[in-house]
């Protein structure tokens, strides 16, 4: 009942108050401010920026700056000297994986993907055969990093859990 009188007061008179606020003249906007320069050319700005500086120019092509990086240089001086010793590879996929080109030898103290799998499961399954300083022998790597990659790089395990009642379903291998 209260929507109905209040949609009354809403819509009392509702055409007379629009036909009057459509006829009201519109405010006139507020006068700018005058001022008393004149307005900047612009194109005298543009033709100087535009123009060279004889002097500034001469001052310019007498600078020259050399900058070396110490870092750089020393990782530099460290790959030109391990660049010459590369050792065979050890293990690869067969056959061309994923359209990739075969290498046949790698920089030591690197690893191929490959590589790193088997070294890892070979640990993992024998870690009495394959201990961290055979690993590393094997492979050209330092024995930091041996440790590094074994305790940081995890290959993929599978795990079968069986189920805690006998009832349960289970899917049979094909």
């Amino acid at each position: 009942m209260g929507s109905r009188v209040a949609r009354m007061f809403r819509n009392f008179n509702l055409e007379n108050r629009v036909i009057r606020e459509i006829s009201r003249e519109k405010p006139r906007a507020a006068p700018r401010h005058e001022s008393g320069a004149p307005p900047p050319e612009v194109v005298d700005k543009v033709d100087t920026l535009s123009q060279k500086n004889d002097p500034l120019l001469s001052l310019l092509r007498s600078v020259y700056v050399e900058s070396t990086d110490p870092a750089a240089e020393a990782s530099k001086e460290v790959t030109e000297g391990k660049e010459g010793e590369r050792r065979p590879l050890r293990f690869s996929f067969p056959g061309e994986a994923y359209g990739l080109v075969e290498l046949t030898d790698v920089p030591r103290g690197k690893l191929t993907i490959a590589e790193a799998l088997k070294a890892l499961s070979s640990h993992q399954q024998h870690p009495q055969t394959w201990t961290l300083e055979k690993v590393a022998q094997e492979y050209s790597l330092d024995l930091k990093d041996t440790k590094a990659l074994v305790e940081f790089f995890i290959p993929f395990q599978v795990k079968i859990i069986p189920p805690k009642s006998e009832d349960a379903r289970q899917i049979n291998a094909s």
